[in-house]
């Protein structure tokens, strides 16, 4: 899941480290492709959101082999090809993903219940439950069944498999299927004869796989995005899967350049040289991107609840980068060496922010009861948290103001 807004919010500050693929496209040469298995399953599967679909399993299986394959000839890696299906997550994302799965299924009693008002027959042996993405049940079982033959029929039969080394994780193994690629990459550092220059690819849409990806400090390393055009999925409606087999060779994809991202984020944090004389310590810029990624968890991430004051939307990311850009003088080191946190001076900036949440969340307060006026004025009926009647329109508030321009008055503290 990770980080909401974040993608957007770094495209839109850092627009070069995206790279549009086309056919004529000099693509990068890579060693290692690294798949987020789960991705793909919910992308084989979004075809049967609608209830009166007809999807049998085997679409299911040939949309997630056609895109598997795609991916291979896009990167084309020349040493290794490592796919990784979820396993059993951490205790500290169990909550998040038992309250997902039970908005799941009342989501879908909700639109049984719908098509049924509207007349329509539900056949239920062919409706296809999301909650079945789930390590240990019975799909994930034939899942990593129909993989393990596809991966043997491949290196039989393709000699562009023949020449790599393919490792398959199912969900039998625990961990998220990004930490298990993390966790394979930081293990063949420590191998005799590892190379430092290793190219590695990864594809999948988590906004997490691009913290993960600056944190592991690799000098070449990019992510694989799929490009969505949210207005024409909405102009089309649901696609059924044999509408995604067909479409799997005509997806546009961008090449997301991490290493370009670093040194845009060790220029952006870099005090002024004249500043940097004074600083009594030296800069790095790997340091940098430690407290980086530390700074966007506390936003949003799957594991902790993120600071209820911090949205990207209003400009949380640009006011936490200049608190820390105007502190990190003052404090003599970073927020983070190695997996261990400075908690003084991550106080000391959190200090700072808390000075500014009364004002964030007074701000929130005045755009809702602006938001409720207007709709009362057009009749609306707003569905409200705790009861009420469903909304004759579309009740969604727009986006609160950003609030950088009303931040820029207050002082960042050192």
């Amino acid at each position: 899941m990770g980080v909401p807004k974040f993608y957007r919010w770094l495209s839109e500050r850092y627009p070069l480290i995206n790279q549009p693929l086309a056919d004529n496209t000099l693509m990068p040469e890579f060693d290692n492709l690294y798949l987020d298995m789960n991705g793909i399953i919910h992308t084989a599967t979004h075809g049967n959101d609608g209830l009166s679909a007809k999807i049998t399993e085997k679409e299911l299986m040939l949309s997630m082999f056609r895109y598997i394959d795609r991916m291979v000839k896009i990167v084309k890696p020349t040493q290794l090809l490592y796919m990784a299906v979820d396993g059993v997550a951490p205790r500290a994302k169990m909550n998040q993903q038992r309250s997902r799965r039970f908005r799941a299924a009342r989501d879908m009693a909700h639109d049984k219940a719908e098509a049924r008002a509207r007349g329509e027959e539900i056949d239920e042996s062919t409706l296809f439950d999301s909650n079945c993405i789930t390590p240990g049940t019975e799909f994930m079982a034939r899942v990593s069944l129909h993989m393990r033959y596809f991966v043997r029929k491949k290196m039989k039969e393709d000699p562009f498999w023949q020449r790599l080394k393919v490792i398959f994780s199912g969900h039998e193994v625990p961990g998220e299927g990004e930490h298990k690629i993390m966790a394979y990459i930081r293990q063949t550092k420590f191998q005799p004869g590892y190379d430092p220059n290793v190219r590695h690819c990864m594809c999948g849409l988590d906004a997490d796989l691009i913290m993960l990806s600056l944190a592991s400090h690799e000098p070449h390393f990019a992510l694989l995005r799929e490009q969505i055009d949210f207005m024409a999925f909405k102009r089309q409606g649901r696609n059924s899967t044999k509408d995604l087999v067909k479409k799997v060779d005509t997806v546009k994809w961008q090449m997301l350049h991490v290493e370009t991202l670093r040194e845009y984020l060790a220029l952006d944090m870099r005090p002024a040289e004249d500043v940097l004389a004074t600083m009594g310590f030296e800069f790095d810029g790997e340091r940098v991107v430690d407290d980086f990624v530390l700074l966007t968890v506390l936003c949003g991430n799957d594991f902790l609840p993120h600071l209820p004051s911090l949205d990207i939307g209003e400009g949380a990311l640009d006011d936490l980068f200049e608190v820390y850009r105007q502190s990190l003088p003052g404090w003599g080191g970073y927020l983070t060496h190695g997996a261990k946190i400075n908690l003084g001076r991550l106080e000391a900036l959190l200090t700072t922010m808390g000075s500014k949440e009364a004002h964030v969340l007074a701000e929130r307060a005045a755009e809702t009861a602006r938001w409720l006026k207007q709709a009362k004025k057009r009749g609306w009926e707003i569905n409200l948290p705790g009861g009420g009647a469903a909304p004759t329109a579309p009740a969604i508030a727009p986006a609160v103001p950003s609030r950088v321009g009303a931040l820029a008055g207050g002082g960042a503290g050192g």
